[in-house]
């Protein structure tokens, strides 16, 4: 979605503050002054907001401003709370991969992150469902210190779920 940007001669306000190419204030002063002034340092007159009496417009190059306002979305939009990263586990594990896939849990809760541990049976691992709860409940033991159970370990076709978010 693009946004519309008032620029240059379609500013039509009789008085408009002023904020030059460096960030400075230049005052309020009129809408064709300030156009005057922008076109003097062969730049745009960009209005930021209309909101406030009078309008803010500042003088910058339009696309420069455009790249601004773009970053300033992008940045705002990419991270709204917490994530959830999946770690997949086996029910056939050795200790140390178990120990690796733990390691992995602790930075993603450190980083603020919710963590779906998921056992996945496959072929006939599922006649053997005790060693993939042995699995889950050993990961989830190793990780109870720094994180708290928010969907118990429970199971979804081949799948054996549980859920865990950072302690505050």
């Amino acid at each position: 979605m693009s946004k519309y940007y008032k620029i240059n001669q379609n500013i039509r306000y009789p008085q408009v503050r002023v904020i030059g190419p460096e960030g400075s204030q230049l005052g309020i002063m009129s809408s064709q002054e300030a156009l005057n002034k922008a076109i003097s340092l062969e730049l745009d007159l960009v209005e930021v907001t209309d909101k406030s009496n009078p309008p803010i417009v500042k003088i910058i190059d339009f696309q420069k401003f455009k790249y601004q306002e773009d970053k300033k979305d992008k940045a705002g939009s990419s991270r709204s709370g917490q994530e959830t990263k999946e770690l997949r586990l086996k029910p056939f594990m050795a200790e140390n991969d178990i120990a690796v896939k733990v390691k992995q849990a602790e930075k993603f809760l450190n980083g603020g992150d919710r963590v779906k541990l998921v056992v996945k049976y496959q072929g006939r691992e599922i006649t053997k469902k005790e060693f993939g709860e042995k699995v889950m409940n050993q990961a989830l033991s190793s990780l109870s210190e720094i994180s708290t159970l928010v969907e118990a370990p429970k199971y979804m076709g081949k799948l054996l779920i549980a859920q865990i978010k950072p302690k505050k």
